[in-house]
């Protein structure tokens, strides 16, 4: 795809100064700029490479004034960085705006598609599964029976959507997610064996969520587990049965939350945190990575470490931990001072 500056000014409501009629068609930062590449400048500590970029376009805030000549067509907006932002959502709107179905694929007669949907090749649409508009399905995703999803939603290649799932609207999930599948649930016998607990829940996931590749979300052993509006997962995270993850949460890469844990509204969760199940986490709570948490946790409480505790309280108790070697020898030499003086 190629875009003129005119038509790009256009967009963002800038101003041209160069050649309106340059065409770009990639992005680049502005000091691997090359011609035919659109770039942009909103800090100043990367300002020396406006004069160096080979970059056809670049986006500059409204107030910059060159120092000297550049080579580059400007287009002034008023702020950079935000209308760059506003550019990558445009240009990744219309990349990803297939249209039609590929084959070979699959869709029960008892489905049902809403308009301007795109159906990747090898694409498995199980019975009575409901979709809505402007959903783009990418190839080999799989879509099991009585799934309902809403409008505008995006399912990326090898994602798999087992049965009785629920999606809202504008979600976002990327490839190799796995929505719906089995709790852990076993039981043992008196031989030691276990023997599975049938999961009969389902998925519920609320509108406007995104979830990483490579996640999964467990279906319920009873009733759902329920990823509400707006969370957004990372990469590479383990959510378990019957979990529910409040409002507007963020959880980053690499973390695991056991069965039925509740976690409240805009809460945010770092990297290889691990939860443990039946607990309770309040509304705005932090969670830094690598944290390990085993007790409930309070609205607005900012925890670190494993078992995780105060934020705060952390923190000055690293700054022991990391000289534990040298308290551990002067307490040695007060030791051996004390045995000398009383012989």
């Amino acid at each position: 795809m190629k875009f003129k500056a005119k038509q790009i000014a256009e967009i963002l409501d800038g101003e041209i100064l160069g050649n309106p009629e340059v065409e770009v068609s990639k992005l680049s930062k502005i000091e691997e700029g090359e011609s035919g590449s659109l770039t942009f400048l909103s800090n100043s500590k990367y300002q020396s490479f406006l004069y160096t970029t080979q970059a056809s376009i670049t986006i500059v805030n409204k107030d910059f004034q060159p120092e000297k000549e550049v080579a580059t067509t400007l287009i002034k907006v008023k702020d950079a960085y935000k209308a760059f932002s506003k550019l990558l959502e445009f240009y990744n709107q219309v990349k990803n705006n297939k249209l039609g179905r590929e084959t070979p694929h699959h869709i029960a007669a008892s489905a049902s598609i809403g308009e301007e949907e795109y159906i990747g090749a090898y694409a498995y649409i199980g019975e009575n599964v409901t979709i809505g508009k402007n959903v783009k399905i990418f190839p080999s995703t799989y879509i099991g029976d009585n799934v309902t999803i809403g409008d505008n939603c995006i399912l990326y290649s090898g994602v798999k959507i087992y049965s009785e799932s629920q999606i809202g609207s504008n979600c976002k999930i990327h490839s190799g997610c796995i929505i719906g599948s089995d709790g852990f649930g076993f039981v043992p016998n008196e031989k030691g064996e276990y023997k599975a607990v049938p999961q009969i829940g389902n998925v519920i996931i609320e509108n406007n969520v995104d979830i990483g590749s490579n996640s999964t979300i467990d279906r319920a052993t009873l009733g759902s587990t329920i990823i509400r509006e707006g969370v957004k997962l990372d990469n590479q995270i383990q959510i378990a049965h019957n979990v529910e993850i409040g409002k507007h949460t963020v959880i980053a890469s690499q973390t695991g939350i056991a069965g039925s844990t509740k976690i409240g509204e805009n809460c945010m969760i770092g990297g290889q945190v691990g939860i443990v199940g039946h607990i309770t986490i309040g509304n705005n709570v932090k969670i830094q990575a690598q944290s390990g948490i085993g007790r409930s946790l309070k609205d607005d409480e900012v925890v670190q470490g494993s078992p995780a505790f105060g934020y705060n309280d952390y923190n000055k108790s690293y700054v022991y931990f990391k000289k534990l070697p040298d308290l551990a020898k002067s307490i040695h030499k007060i030791e051996k001072d004390l045995n000398t003086q009383t012989k």
